[in-house]
C-alpha cells in the first residue's frame, strides 16, 4: 500500500465521519445518550468510542502506549466529540503528509490496552483504523433508524469514489 493509498483512505475516513456526526448532530441529545442496547450503549457511547479508538492509535504511531481508551464520559456531547476529532484529524494529516511509502512499511512497536507487546506494520494499521470505524458507523446507522431518525447520507467507500471522481 502506498502513502497515497493511505491518505485517499482517511479523506474516505473523515468524509464518512462527518456525514454520520452530521445525522447525529440533529437529534436531541436525550436520542443521542438513549440506551439502545447496542455494543457500546447509545449513539453518545459508540461515536466516543470510534474517537478513541482512532485516537488510541495515533498515540501508538507517535510513541504513546494509551493503557485505556477514553471513555464516552470524557465527552459532553456529541459536538464536544466532533471538536476533538477535528484536532486529531488535524494531527492524523500532518502524520500522513510527513510519511512517505517507506514509511507505510515501517513495524510500529507499542504496548496493548491490556499492557502486552504489540507490533505492527503502519499500512495495517491505518487500515485497521478507517476498517473498525466503518462497522461502528453501521451500528450508528441501525442505532438512528431505530429512533426513526433520517441516517446519514451514503457513507459507502463506492459512494466517496463516485462523488470524488463523478
Amino acid at each position: 500500500m502506498t502513502i497515497q493509498e493511505i491518505r485517499l483512505l482517511y479523506d474516505y475516513h473523515y468524509w464518512a465521519r462527518d456525514r454520520m456526526l452530521d445525522a447525529v448532530a440533529a437529534l436531541p441529545a436525550d436520542q443521542t445518550a438513549r440506551d439502545m442496547g447496542n455494543s457500546f450503549r447509545s449513539l453518545h457511547d459508540t461515536i466516543a468510542h470510534i474517537y478513541a479508538a482512532d485516537w488510541a492509535w495515533y498515540s501508538r504511531w507517535i510513541g504513546h502506549s494509551p493503557t485505556a481508551l477514553l471513555t464516552a464520559d470524557t465527552f459532553a456531547d456529541i459536538a464536544a466529540i466532533r471538536a476533538a476529532w477535528i484536532e486529531l484529524e488535524a494531527n492524523v494529516r500532518t502524520l500522513l503528509g510527513d510519511l512517505d511509502d517507506q514509511g507505510v512499511n515501517r513495524i510500529h512497536e507499542y504496548r496493548l490496552l491490556n499492557g502486552q507487546p504489540g507490533s505492527t506494520v503502519f499500512w495495517q494499521m491505518a487500515q485497521h483504523v478507517v476498517n473498525h470505524a466503518s462497522y461502528h458507523r453501521g451500528q450508528v446507522t441501525t442505532m438512528l433508524r431505530q429512533l426513526g431518525a433520517a441516517p446519514a447520507k451514503g457513507m459507502d467507500l463506492i459512494t466517496f469514489y463516485r462523488e470524488r471522481h463523478p
